[in-house]
């Protein structure tokens, strides 16, 4: 249980990056930090901190450790929360993580589930990499394209997304409306990541001649930015896009296009109250998208 103490206490000085911040939130003194993170670097026989005036920082080392130490603290707080009888709180840390593209709508949805469960700590991470679920670096994944089959998650289908081409009302009047095969004098928004396995990014880098992609982004958010401004033609989200009286949608949407959306949790955790909470709470929030699109 000593090693344990120690591993908690390193896990609150990465999560909050510094020692007074761990020693608050574990109710101890901060000399009592110190030495757990000091006992643990020397039972290990590493460095699981670089330190710096600002704080603490794990080190890769230490992010190794503190992933699977996630992990096994919410697994042991499932196990209390059953031995209690009070496995059916709805708290503590959730970590989200989905593409960017869906931040814009996902966020109010987050806001409102942390306004009906207000002991749950959120973080909602955004990036195109797959975040791993049994190593504790995130609770609940959206997840896009063909069905994860990773053999300890568990995959749900979440919703479908339609894509389709939108330009602003400023480039239509500059440029005129899109033709199907015509692509000459019009501009085009893309993503600056060639190797991008979205169907609709795939499909622009092997119909739209390069030179005429005059706008690259690395974040689907930015790409949305620039098409708004006027850049010029891109993909949107057809959900997301109707909402917005400025953009033209330039051609229909096309199922190529598309992808469909997973809800993704790992079957050590998939039953945890706040976890089946927050996944029921998002397939109904999904089923209010799909009426609203219809």
């Amino acid at each position: 249980m000593e090693a344990w103490d120690e591993v908690r206490t390193a896990l609150h000085v990465a999560r909050l990056g510094t020692v007074s911040g761990a020693a608050e939130v574990l109710g101890v003194h901060h000399a009592t930090v110190i030495r757990h993170v000091d006992a643990l670097e020397g039972r290990l026989g590493t460095k699981l901190f670089q330190r710096h005036a600002r704080g603490y920082t794990p080190t890769e080392a230490g992010l190794d450790l503190l992933q699977v130490a996630a992990a096994t603290e919410d697994q042991f707080t499932q196990l209390v929360g059953r031995i209690r009888g009070r496995g059916a709180d709805v708290s503590g840390e959730l970590i989200v993580t989905s593409l960017p593209f869906m931040a814009g709508r996902l966020v109010p949805v987050l806001a409102q589930f942390m306004e009906a469960h207000p002991d749950i700590r959120l973080r909602f991470l955004t990036d195109q990499r797959l975040f791993k679920l049994e190593y504790g670096e995130a609770h609940v994944a959206i997840r896009a394209g063909a069905k994860p089959d990773q053999p300890d998650n568990v995959v749900q289908v979440f919703t479908h997304e339609e894509m389709a081409p939108y330009a602003s009302r400023g480039y239509v009047a500059r440029h005129g409306l899109l033709e199907e095969g015509k692509w000459d004098g019009h501009r085009f928004v893309g993503t600056d990541d060639a190797n991008n396995r979205a169907p609709f990014a795939q499909w622009m880098n092997a119909t739209i001649p390069a030179e005429q992609v005059v706008y690259r982004a690395s974040h689907d958010r930015v790409m949305g930015d620039g098409i708004r401004a006027g850049a010029g033609i891109g993909f949107l989200p057809v959900l997301d896009a109707v909402r917005e009286p400025d953009l033209i949608q330039m051609l229909p949407p096309r199922e190529t296009w598309s992808s469909r959306l997973w809800l993704v949790t790992h079957v050590d955790l998939h039953r945890t109250a706040k976890v089946q909470t927050l996944v029921d709470f998002l397939k109904a929030q999904a089923r209010e998208w799909g009426r609203a699109g219809g």
